[in-house]
């Protein structure tokens, strides 16, 4: 069985105040990591910074967010930059910031959130009118992306879960590219092919049922038409890094199955040889 590589999802959010730069710099000194997953979004002034929600005054597990309220596209930036995350003393870090603290040894997957709107499409296949409007949409922020990320000699990789997103970047720039698939898996394969991704990134559940090992399909599996999502990927080339994995047990199991990449909220979930 070969070892997926293990991408900390926003700096492995389940030990670390997520998508900051103290989260980045632990998550890079631990020898599993492959990569690291953040989330980027424009502030105000339009700079990318990281962060997943919308809203700073969002919660997890109860824990406000942050210390501050409001929309993060509507906040200026040096407050951003002093906004504190989960009750620690990290802050929202901008995209280049967080980049000038990671290694060039380990790889970075940048998540394109929004372009500053909160008119999106994710998750679906667009009509080729509404393909070209998402693009010039999400061109001019995904074009500050790329520039931020020039000074990094580290492996990068782009996903998203709006088709406009890939469409830009493809415009902009050759980084490599995944949409990240929710429940429409057909969707998720055809935006892949459309701009030749070198990954998808569905949800480990569109792999293998949750509660056996039986794959997840595509189309109508009743007629004998579904086919393994893992497969037709695997068969165009595509690499196929599965989120969010949050014990050892999915891990174990997702290996087993030939996912190529893991996006772990944990360090440490891949059992030991000898506990298999």
């Amino acid at each position: 069985m070969v070892r997926p590589a293990v991408i900390a999802h926003r700096g492995y959010a389940g030990v670390a105040p997520e998508n900051t730069i103290a989260a980045a710099e632990r998550a890079a000194e631990r020898d599993e990591t492959a990569m690291l997953e953040i989330d980027v979004r424009p502030a105000a002034c339009g700079t990318p910074v990281v962060v997943h929600d919308e809203r700073l005054d969002g919660t997890r597990d109860g824990r406000p967010l942050t210390d501050a309220t409001g929309l993060v596209r509507e906040t200026p930036l040096e407050d951003l930059r002093a906004t504190r995350v989960l009750g620690t003393d990290a802050t929202i870090p901008s995209l280049a910031a967080l980049l000038e603290a990671v290694p060039e040894s380990v790889g970075v997957n940048v998540e394109l959130k929004s372009p500053g709107t909160a008119d999106l499409r994710t998750g679906e296949a667009l009509s080729p009118d509404e393909r070209d409007r998402r693009r010039r949409t999400w061109r001019p922020f995904v074009e500050r992306v790329v520039a931020d990320c020039e000074a990094f000699g580290g492996d990068l990789l782009f996903s998203s879960f709006c088709e406009g997103a890939i469409a830009a970047l493809r415009e902009v720039a050759d980084y490599a590219a995944a949409p990240l698939v929710g429940t429409d898996l057909a969707a998720g394969l055809e935006i892949a092919s459309r701009y030749d991704c070198e990954a998808i990134h569905p949800p480990h559940t569109a792999i293998l049922d949750p509660e056996s090992d039986e794959p997840a399909t595509v189309g109508d599996a009743n007629d004998g038409s579904g086919v393994a999502l893992l497969e037709r990927a695997h068969e165009a080339g595509r690499a196929v890094n599965v989120w969010t994995v949050r014990t050892w047990v999915q891990f174990d199991r997702l290996a087993a199955a030939g996912v190529d990449g893991i996006i772990a909220d944990y360090p440490g979930l891949e059992p030991a040889a000898d506990d298999r």
